[in-house]
């Protein structure tokens, strides 16, 4: 049994499900229902990003059980996108839509083709395969519909490259462009490529071997901060999206096994130490407290520096924040708060309800939580008193607060992806065993 307060306002299923109900509405406005991508923000003629496609179709079965959707509609959306990325052009033209059967990270809303000149994204694709393979587990009926999500999901999962993408070192590479080939940065030290590294292994066609997860984990960094021992990252994000889709309660890496944890107290810990840096507040920053933290990666007031009560500031836009090591500007992202529900309750609860209740950040708003907000900035006319406030709803946050409440409120996508063989296989061949992992393999 859980250790957090019973009675906190939040812990009714009514307002959970209000959180979910807000979210989810991105996905029901913000998607092209002929191809099924998902824009990546609420700004004027944005394009698409894979990632939050990807979250959109593992969002589909939660919003057909909690009633938001009918099935339906669902399975049509799903086969709209699924369609989409199976017919889409592939190949070396700067114009495609993905290569060696990844995508690029953003894609025009309306024909599919890259946008941007962006890159062709390893960990975004790794994303969108993870809603694929949560949909192919979902939707396990008879119906030629239902038959084909799964044979598509399946074949378009399978279709990744991943040997091409992996660098000399052993790890994963950031990604690619047709213009000048492959990006310099690799995926190392612990971080959100923790599922990307899962897929690659677990393929039955282009598989990495384990020695791609050796060499990755090989980079991890184990610090000491606020007391609290734990695999480091500065960004909340990248503790908590692997473990939207992947149930870590129980089952370790040689990694974990050597630190007697595993990765789902570690994200616990990494959100602990948010908690005690935001009441330590070592920069001074307007409203950081027990209750108002959630520093990571998100949209921010600047570029610009100020002069704040004496105190010259530097605010950031969109940059990689962390603590307690990092870029912190007094910017926070209340969507990475809920996102770390099923890991501390007991501490998320109480920010989430200042969030809403007293800093009145979701109510108001037609999909809840915006991408962030900044108390400390105050614009030169001096007209925000109270702080700055993104503009934009992103869908990368939002598809978080639907699926990491649902895993808090019944663990369903975590028990679908328990299902996939191609999951299951990516975790042992990465050395995991343990809990539900050995339970399977007794029962196979």
């Amino acid at each position: 049994m859980r250790s957090h307060p019973p009675k906190h306002p939040l812990e009714s299923g009514v307002s959970l499900q209000q959180l979910q109900n807000k979210a989810f509405a991105y996905f029901q406005h913000e998607t092209n229902l002929q191809n099924g991508l998902v824009s990546d923000k609420t700004a004027p003629d944005w394009p698409a990003s894979i990632a939050a496609t990807g979250l959109a179709l593992s969002c589909y079965p939660v919003a057909v059980e909690r009633g938001l959707l009918s099935r339906d509609a669902a399975i049509k959306r799903t086969l709209a996108a699924l369609r989409f990325f199976r017919d889409s052009p592939q190949g070396t033209e700067p114009d495609a839509s993905g290569y060696r059967g990844f995508y690029y990270h953003f894609l025009d809303m309306q024909t599919g083709r890259r946008a941007w000149q962006c890159e062709l994204s390893t960990v975004d694709s790794a994303f969108l395969f993870a809603g694929m393979l949560t949909a192919a587990a979902y939707f396990d009926g008879d119906t030629a519909e239902q038959k084909e999500i799964r044979d598509t999901a399946n074949f378009l999962y399978q279709r990744a490259e991943w040997p091409w993408a992996q660098a000399a070192d052993g790890t994963i590479g950031h990604g690619w462009h047709p213009e000048n080939g492959f990006i310099p940065h690799r995926w190392q030290g612990y971080d959100e490529g923790l599922l990307l590294y899962v897929l690659a292994l677990g393929s039955p066609t282009h598989a990495l071997p384990p020695e791609a997860y050796a060499a990755w984990s090989s980079t991890y960094e184990w610090k000491r901060c606020y007391d609290i021992d734990y695999l480091y990252c500065g960004p909340l994000f990248t503790h908590q999206l692997s473990q939207v889709w992947i149930d870590f309660r129980g089952i370790r890496d040689a990694f974990m096994r050597d630190k007697g944890i595993d990765y789902f107290e570690n994200s616990r810990r990494a959100t602990l130490v948010q908690q005690r840096y935001a009441s330590d507040n070592p920069l001074g920053f307007k409203g950081y407290c027990d209750h108002c933290w959630g520093i990571t990666a998100s949209d921010g007031p600047g570029p610009a520096t100020l002069k704040i009560d004496g105190i010259e500031r530097q605010f950031h836009d969109y940059v990689g924040r962390g603590v307690p090591y990092g870029v912190d500007d007094g910017t926070l992202a209340p969507w990475a708060v809920v996102a770390s529900l099923p890991f501390a309750p007991e501490i998320v609860l109480p920010t989430v309800h200042h969030f809403i209740h007293t800093l009145q950040l979701h109510d108001a708003h037609p999909y809840g939580f915006k991408a962030s907000f900044n108390q400390t900035w105050v614009d030169q006319s001096g007209r925000t008193p109270d702080g700055w406030v993104s503009p934009y709803f992103f869908g990368l946050n939002l598809g978080p607060i639907v699926l990491m409440v649902e895993n808090h409120r019944s663990g369903m996508p975590w028990q679908l992806m328990r299902g996939c063989r191609w999951i299951v296989d990516g975790l042992r061949r990465a050395g995991f065993d343990g809990g539900w992992l050995d339970a399977g393999k007794r029962h196979a």
